[in-house]
């Protein structure tokens, strides 16, 4: 969804602002009792801080458009800055949103340091072998890929990938039952995404959201708008199996 801003911001530009908030921590909802379990809610905060973040969004002008907020990042600079007032325990360390940088692993030490039970810690490991991260990780989208997701897609990806595992690689939503590949796309890729081969494993394992690597500049993109921002949706169906 975070995506879609930056495509909605640039058509809406002058006339309609659009912007994209996030919580720095997690904020307790029925959802963060099921993922952490009993005790979580010391470590959250209320929605009252969404809420006055999005307040403050709100009344700005148009020409503030196209961002990427962090609650806390923007209250801090409106001045507030005893933000222990949203906590729902003040004084209790606070866990990261499980949706910004931050790796299961320490998202479950985090939890479990502080009295809750992570739902998640049973994760999946991938086993050994002599391909690289980068390649390890197209072969497994190469099993997810089935006619359901060539149908709700409709589009060729094109991956530039430098560092440790420099090369071009492609995955072709769009033809035929699909598929993924070294080298250049058979037919013209919609899109073509460079970026670290690093940075594209973590994308790919739910290690880094695809917005964040946009608006950082790890993720630079070329061609259909539109098509790069159904990447999202598809890396959260592709994580359960990755």
């Amino acid at each position: 969804m975070s995506m879609c801003v930056i495509g909605m911001a640039e058509e809406f530009k002058g006339e309609i602002a659009v912007n994209a908030l996030w919580p720095k921590t997690a904020i307790h909802t029925a959802a963060m009792d099921m993922l952490g379990g009993s005790g979580v809610e010391k470590q959250c905060r209320t929605t009252d801080i969404m809420a006055d973040a999005a307040y403050s969004i709100l009344t700005k002008p148009k020409n503030f458009t196209g961002n990427f907020v962090i609650d806390e990042e923007l209250l801090k600079s409106e001045g507030i800055k005893d933000l222990d007032v949203y906590a729902v325990s003040p004084g209790h360390p606070l866990l990261p949103d499980f949706f910004l940088d931050e790796t299961p692993d320490e998202l479950t030490s985090q939890i479990e340091k502080h009295g809750g039970s992570a739902a998640f810690k049973e994760g999946k490991t991938v086993a050994s072998s002599p391909r690289g991260p980068a390649e390890e990780t197209f072969a497994l989208i190469g099993k997810s890929i089935n006619e359901e997701t060539v149908k709700s897609i409709q589009g060729v990806y094109q991956f530039v990938l430098a560092g440790s595992e420099e090369g071009t690689w492609y995955m072709d939503l769009k033809n035929d039952k699909g598929g993924v590949g070294k080298g250049e796309a058979p037919t013209k890729a919609d899109v073509v995404m460079s970026m670290d081969s690093e940075d594209f494993v973590k994308m790919f394992t739910g290690k880094m959201k695809p917005t964040m690597a946009f608006m950082s500049g790890k993720l630079k993109i070329k061609g259909n708008m539109g098509m790069a921002m159904k990447l999202e949706s598809l890396l959260v169906r592709m994580n359960s199996k990755l």
